[in-house]
């Protein structure tokens, strides 16, 4: 049963493309087959989730790409956890586009789900890779079926932003990470993810365990760790629905999970403190954090402000497994799932203001939430979930990150986790109280979004405080996670 589900995992998303693609002419029949397809997909992960809170690990062998590496998938509490939150966030993620699409009169939609369904099965791959190669193969293939996405409108502006997206994680993965990769199985001669890791004591004694790390790490183009950000700005060009997908559902969460997964799993915790330099890796997400958190401070244009917000919360998860304590791991695992909820409702308020007005920078918001009241608290809460305020999803993972860096004794981490949460109330609390409290501009007479996205963007943003007080399974499977059985 539980290697069907597995298998029905990858099936489900390329079955829905298939009908989505044969129903494109009738776009209420081919919306329907969207939101059934995901909501299937969630129930099929959802089947796995009691296996594994019992401890169970259940895997899949999808072919033998040759002597002694399979195409594996195996499911894990880290796996488990990002499977979960990528297929429950379709859905919302697909009533959203519904509206979105349909309101902005889009070209191209049905291209648009079937690019969006192919992305989901990639997600999968990538959340139950029992080994590097799978997680590569999958990593690889999400890249290319999101590449249609971000150059959707067709424009030059578009196509340029696709050029930089493609260019910069295609080279990042072929130049470094594939080779990381090879030379793992060089060097350990196995690839397989397993609880302790893969290196044995003699060989974290040689200098190869840190160069691995570090083309590991930068392997990973979609954690947008700098340098190797510009890709995710570029890529704003795309549709509302497109960000979030990149933003909170897939790309960039595949991204981190794919450095957090390697860090448990082929490094292992109990280890990483005993890679000779491995401190590298917590100075470069301190450093990627406070930098971004700059640039998102100084952008008025709304999406490129929540675009390097991103690049600096997908930053604390990577510091958080750079403190190397185990509590500290369960907070990364956390922060995965509170940006994703956090960010995406963050993303459906910036499109909904885009359909509703057509406004588009920071500056432009005075007053709008007396126009947009329900889209502009939805914002708030967003906003505050990664800030840190509770009661949200965000001030859960930051206090196990901060407590990590207490019990690591790290000053630098607690004092960049400082700096950084004043730099988000900086960047965020003056949206909500221009919307709110400042003289509302007249010029354009609009309401609310459609029903759609109000719906979707609504739903996060009540998930972003639920998950506050109902988190006992996403601790449940941290804790596994940072015992790395």
């Amino acid at each position: 049963m539980s290697e069907t589900s597995i298998f029905l995992s990858l099936a489900i998303p390329l079955g829905g493309t298939l009908l989505i693609s044969l129903t494109g002419e009738k776009p209420n029949l081919r919306d329907s087959i969207t939101l059934v397809t995901a909501v299937c997909l969630l129930l099929v992960n959802c089947t796995l989730l009691p296996k594994i809170l019992n401890g169970q690990r259940p895997e899949a062998v999808l072919m033998e790409l040759f002597p002694g590496v399979d195409l594996i998938l195996k499911v894990e509490p880290l796996g488990m956890l990002f499977a979960l939150v990528a297929s429950g966030l379709w859905i919302i993620n697909s009533i959203y586009s519904i509206g979105y699409m349909r309101a902005n009169k889009e070209k191209n939609q049905t291209r648009f789900y079937v690019c969006f369904a192919i992305a989901l099965s990639s997600t999968m791959g990538i959340a139950y890779a029992g080994n590097l190669i799978t997680l590569f193969l999958f990593y690889e293939i999400l890249t290319l079926c999101t590449y249609p996405l971000v150059t959707h409108h067709g424009t030059h502006e578009a196509r340029h932003g696709g050029r930089i997206y493609l260019g910069i994680l295609i080279s990042t993965s072929i130049l470094f990470l594939l080779f990381a990769i090879g030379w793992t199985w060089h060097f350990t001669g196995t690839l397989e993810f397993v609880p302790n890791g893969i290196f044995n004591q003699e060989q974290l004694q040689t200098s190869i365990p840190l160069i691995l790390m570090v083309l590991f790490v930068f392997g990973v183009g979609k954690a947008a760790i700098m340098p190797f950000h510009g890709w995710l700005p570029a890529a704003m060009v795309a549709p509302t629905p497109v960000s979030a997908l990149l933003h909170a559902v897939a790309v960039v969460k595949a991204g981190v999970f794919s450095i957090v997964k390697i860090l448990v799993y082929i490094f292992g915790i109990a280890n990483l403190e005993k890679i000779s330099g491995g401190s590298w890796l917590m100075y470069t997400a301190g450093f990627t954090i406070i930098a971004a958190s700059v640039v998102a401070l100084k952008s008025d244009n709304l999406k490129r402000r929540l675009a390097y917000s991103t690049i600096s919360h997908l930053s604390y998860v990577v510091l958080a497994v750079a403190l190397f304590v185990p509590i500290a791991v369960m907070g990364a695992a956390l922060h995965i799932v509170a940006h994703a909820f956090s960010k995406i409702t963050l993303f459906f308020a910036a499109g909904a203001i885009y359909t509703a007005s057509k406004k588009t920078k920071v500056s432009e918001l005075h007053g709008i939430g007396k126009r947009m009241p329900i889209t502009m608290i939805a914002f708030a809460i967003g906003a505050l979930s990664l800030i840190g305020i509770p009661p949200a999803i965000g001030f859960l993972s930051k206090w196990y990150i901060l407590s990590g860096a207490f019990d690591a004794q790290e000053n630098f981490v607690v004092a960049v986790i400082i700096m950084s949460t004043l730099l988000n109330a900086a960047y965020f609390l003056p949206i909500i109280y221009a919307a709110f409290f400042r003289t509302d501009d007249n010029s354009k007479n609009h309401g609310e979004a459609p029903t759609a996205i109000i719906i979707a963007m609504a739903s996060t943003g009540i998930l972003s405080i639920a998950l506050f007080f109902f988190s006992d399974q996403i601790i449940s499977l941290g804790y596994q996670i940072a015992g790395a059985y």
